[in-house]
């Protein structure tokens, strides 16, 4: 099974900067954006083959979430308890695994939103914990956290910025401790100059000056039924790129 994962940075601008062709390249089985900064009904684009669910903010042109997927899920929640008017969560249960896409609440310049990230994260472990139970996880997501230096190229310079705080860095570790693998490390522990997105600014991207932020999580009980994990920097249209999960639940 293939997945893909993508925060596009505005889905509609997204459209028109190669998204149709990249999706149709991927053929992924279930491919999930964040970022939509749209309400469903300001986009047309339907994907033949696929089942598509849209989780917009209540603001317009704010957060939201979206899966497309080729195999109709067994039910489609959106948000968790206390947490819904940012449209930034999406759980698909299939038979043998519940999906859940995130796009994780960034904690703004001098951390201004910190206190709110914290509470995010506490009621989102719990959630995923009680899910967890009746079924294994794959999360994806924009989840706005570098967790160690290795995952950034600047951590000396960035220390206490938004994205590599020491509480987002901990919540991240808790998370794991709490019974989750970070599939790219999974595989591949030592990789260096692995990032997802990458600052407008000072060409960011073109020097690889970038943070690794974007994520696929399993249950730590099928991490070893990763096949694959997978960035995808040459892939333009946004300021992060798409990340990929290869993974055989048979």
């Amino acid at each position: 099974m293939k997945l893909i994962s993508w925060n596009v940075n505005g889905f509609r601008a997204c459209l028109t900067k190669g998204f149709e062709e990249h999706f149709q390249n991927f053929d992924a089985d279930i491919f999930c954006i964040q970022e939509t900064k749209m309400q469903p009904e300001q986009v047309t684009t339907s994907f033949d083959g696929y089942h598509q669910y849209f989780n917009s903010a209540v603001k317009k042109g704010y957060s939201g979430t979206a899966v497309f997927a080729k195999k109709e899920p067994i039910s489609v929640t959106f948000n968790f308890e206390g947490h819904v008017d940012e449209g930034r969560a999406i759980v698909c249960e299939y038979e043998q695994f519940y999906l859940v896409n995130l796009y994780v609440p960034n904690a703004q310049r001098d951390l201004a939103r910190i206190d709110y990230r914290m509470q995010w994260e506490d009621d989102l472990r719990v959630f995923l914990m009680e899910l967890d139970k009746k079924k294994p996880i794959i999360l994806c997501g924009d989840l706005n956290v570098a967790h160690k230096e290795i995952d950034l190229k600047n951590p000396k310079t960035n220390v206490g910025n938004a994205g590599f705080s020491d509480e987002e860095r901990g919540k991240f570790g808790e998370l794991l401790s709490a019974g989750f693998t970070d599939s790219f490390r999974y595989l591949y522990p030592d990789k260096e100059g692995a990032y997802t997105w990458w600052s407008y600014m000072f060409k960011a991207r073109e020097r690889n000056t970038g943070w690794r932020i974007d994520y696929f999580l399993v249950s730590n009980r099928i991490a070893d039924k990763i096949v694959d994990a997978k960035i995808y920097p040459d892939i333009m249209g946004s300021d992060h790129c798409p990340v990929g999960l290869e993974i055989n639940l048979d």
